[in-house]
């Protein structure tokens, strides 16, 4: 819901058709990213050495400062909402999809290094298990729907919670993402710090 506003100003000239189905296709791309992320992301930060405690390290600070950008900045933010405005008109309304609506609007670093300390947690010992992946596949797929549902109505949600309503969601969102970013700092930073006890001793 505190992406709604944004996508509604970014698609302010879309059609109500044209929105629908560009909200539609941000919510398959963030399932695919997410599940991606879950599946693959542990792969690929082997490859490149770096352990799961930095990335939520690094995940977190990410997450709070995008929450406190936020909360510090102004909602009607004319010079920069023009400027992306301008980018996002074109000819196809799904130009945009992944670039920049899905990836980092909607699923941003934060979201990505969650998936991915989800699937470095997979309980199982030998390859994927089971419950774990369908618990993740099943909270991709209401993450889906909860994106097309707040971005495909966005419209009718404004209209309903009026400009003051809209203000309250997009602030207490910047809010719990400052939150969220701190927990996964602070998850990653005492398990860094655990290490390093332990190998003093």
């Amino acid at each position: 819901m505190g992406g709604s506003p944004i996508f509604l100003a970014l698609t302010k000239d879309y059609s109500a058709l044209e929105r629908r189905a560009l909200a539609w296709r941000i919510a398959i791309n963030s399932f695919f990213l997410l599940m991606g992320s879950y599946l693959v992301g542990t792969h690929v930060l082997s490859f490149f050495g770096i352990s799961i405690p930095v990335v939520q390290v690094g995940g977190g600070l990410l997450v709070a400062s995008t929450g406190w950008a936020m909360l510090s900045r102004p909602y009607e933010d004319d010079g920069e909402r023009v400027q992306t405005h301008q980018q996002m008109k074109s000819k196809d309304p799904m130009r945009h999809a992944f670039y920049p609506l899905t990836l980092p609007l909607t699923v941003g670093p934060g979201s990505i290094s969650v998936a991915i300390t989800l699937g470095a947690n997979n309980p199982h010992p030998h390859g994927i298990h089971a419950l774990a992946f369908l618990a993740a596949l099943i909270g991709s797929v209401l993450i889906a729907v909860s994106i097309f549902l707040c971005y495909g109505f966005a419209a009718g949600l404004a209209r309903v919670l009026g400009p003051t309503g809209m203000t309250v969601i997009m602030q207490l969102s910047s809010f719990l993402l400052v939150c969220i970013g701190v927990q996964i700092f602070w998850n990653g930073a005492s398990a860094l710090l655990a290490s390093v006890l332990n190998a003093a001793h």
